[in-house]
């Protein structure tokens, strides 16, 4: 079994900061690519900012120059700094990651977080 636990989401004033993270736990072999998906009440699951394991980075045109993605192998976990955050940024922010599992036989699992509710307002 694998769990995916993101933290750090809260209320910021626009133009404010947070930093999400997300940690991987259970039976890991290794992490593949890793990204962060938002959702707001009335709209589609969108895709933010993307990581493969090599560290190449891809983000949504929205946030482009605002957010940035990042991991941490050492500690299964990745990141999303959000800077000059929008009352349009708010909603639910889902961390992924395709896991390869330490089990027998092995299992690769495309894994989601709980969620953590981001909100902009002043």
């Amino acid at each position: 079994q694998v769990q995916l636990v993101e933290s750090g989401g809260g209320l910021v004033q626009p133009g404010g900061s947070l930093r999400l993270s997300c940690a991987a736990s259970g039976s890991i072999s290794s992490i593949g690519p890793m990204s962060w998906y938002r959702q707001a009440p009335g709209k589609q699951r969108e895709l933010v900012a993307f990581i493969t394991s090599s560290t190449t980075t891809t983000y949504a045109d929205s946030v482009k120059g605002r957010f940035a993605i990042s991991r941490d192998n050492a500690k299964n976990t990745v990141y999303l700094q959000m800077n000059s955050l929008k009352p349009e940024d708010t909603a639910v922010y889902y961390c992924n990651a395709l896991i390869t599992m330490a089990t027998i036989p092995v299992r690769i699992k495309n894994a989601w977080g709980q969620g953590t509710q981001v909100t902009v307002s002043s």
